[in-house]
Parts: structure tokens; C-alpha cells; sequence
């Protein structure tokens, strides 16, 4: 873990995933006046990540995605702290880390991880923005505690390979730009009204936009009283 320097330090939001999602997520926190960034990602910079990952550049292939984007991000944002964890986040770790800041954003390409994100806001308090894109379709939608969670949207976790993934499906490069930046204008708004969330889908074909409301279900086994 390497901590790299900043003149000050306000407020905190852990990004979970340096991939389409949270590149343009962290640059438009920080763009934002975001003080202090966690990133959270085990992989290096692939050739196939260049045209969706905008930190990251053809020299950078083969070094850590988070050794790079805290450089990027420290160079460009001279007033930002950037923290970086190059792992994979496991079971063990999301409860601490979630509970040392105000936010998370998740940004990974695994259903497990997202499930296990959004079953931690109940238990620790922290508001996650969670979000996913493939091919020409993304979602995002701000879990708060007390409201709907991902659970309460479809039930049991479907099973890894039963979703497709930009690795195996492709995505719009583009597409994972706007997703991104729309988990970051999550992050910075209101927290969800109590008892529900809001789902935002988005069609990258037709530019057509969709919000629908997700109630909290009572006995929800990830925020409900099964928890």
C-alpha cells in the first residue's frame, strides 16, 4: 500500500474496481473537490483496457492500475490524497474498509463483489454506489442504509458466468465513461429516501435514459430482517 501526498485532507470515498467505471469516476470526484481517494484493484493495465480506462496509457501496460492512476490523479490534482490498495477486495476486507470511509464506489466486474458491497451497507453504515455496464447497456443506483439494495432488486446473486462481462461480451468504450461519471454525480447527490432507491439504466444504442424506483423488501436476506 502506498499513501501519496496531498496539502490537506476533507472527507473520504473508497473505488472499489480502476476499470471503465472508476476511472471516470475518481477524475470527476476529484474534479468535483474530492480531498481524499482510495483505490481498490488488483489488476495491472492491459492493452485491451486502453480504450474505456482513460488513466491509463500504452507505456503503463503490465504496471498495477492503481500505481498508476494515484500518479495520474496526484499529478493532476495536486490537493488530492490518493491511498492505493493493489488487491483484490475478499470478504476479510470489506467490512474495515468500508467503515473507515463516508463512501464507496463500486466499480468492479464481478456480481460476488457487487453483492458483497451492497450486503455491507446495512451492517456499516456506508452509502454505495454501485453501477455495471456491458456491451451497450449500464445501470447505476445509490445504496443507502435503509433503503433497497441490490438484493431487494433481484434476489439470490446469479452465479458468475451466468452474466456477461466486458472481458467476454465487449463494452462501448464510451458508455463506460457516462456510467462512470453518473456513479460519481451519485455520490456527490442526496442520499435515497428511506424505505427505496433509484435505478438508473441507461441504453447506449438509442441514448434513452430510465429511472425506476426499488423498494426495500421487508425480509430482504441483505438489508431486510434476515440480514
Amino acid at each position: 500500500m502506498r499513501i501519496y501526498p496531498s496539502r490537506r485532507m476533507l472527507g473520504a470515498t473508497v473505488i472499489i474496481g480502476m476499470g471503465g467505471l472508476g476511472c471516470p469516476a475518481a477524475v470527476a470526484l476529484a474534479e468535483a473537490g474530492a480531498r481524499r481517494l482510495t483505490l481498490v484493484d488488483g489488476d495491472v493495465v492491459e492493452t485491451s483496457n486502453l480504450h474505456r480506462q482513460p488513466l491509463y496509457g500504452p507505456e503503463d501496460v503490465g504496471r498495477p492500475k492503481v500505481e498508476v492512476a494515484g500518479e495520474r490523479l496526484s499529478q493532476a490534482f495536486p490537493g488530492l490524497e490518493v491511498e492505493t490498495w493493489a488487491r483484490r477486495v475478499g470478504p476479510p476486507d470489506v467490512e474495515p474498509l468500508l467503515a473507515r470511509h463516508a463512501l464507496a464506489i463500486d466499480g468492479t466486474d464481478s456480481v460476488g463483489a457487487k453483492f458483497l458491497l451492497s450486503d455491507a451497507v446495512a451492517r456499516i453504515g456506508t452509502p454505495l454506489v454501485s453501477g455495471g455496464v456491458v456491451q451497450w447497456g449500464g445501470q447505476a443506483m445509490r445504496i443507502d442504509p435503509g433503503g433497497a439494495c441490490l438484493r431487494c432488486l433481484y434476489g439470490t446473486a446469479p452465479r458468475e458466468d451466468e452474466v456477461p462481462t466486458c472481458a467476454r461480451a465487449g463494452v462501448l468504450g464510451s458508455l463506460a465513461g457516462v456510467l462512470g461519471a453518473l456513479q460519481a454525480s451519485l455520490a456527490l447527490g442526496p442520499a435515497s429516501p428511506a424505505g427505496r432507491s433509484t435505478l438508473h439504466v441507461v441504453d447506449g444504442r438509442t441514448l434513452r435514459f430510465r429511472t425506476l424506483t426499488v423498494r426495500r423488501v421487508p425480509d430482504c436476506p441483505g438489508c431486510g430482517a434476515r440480514a
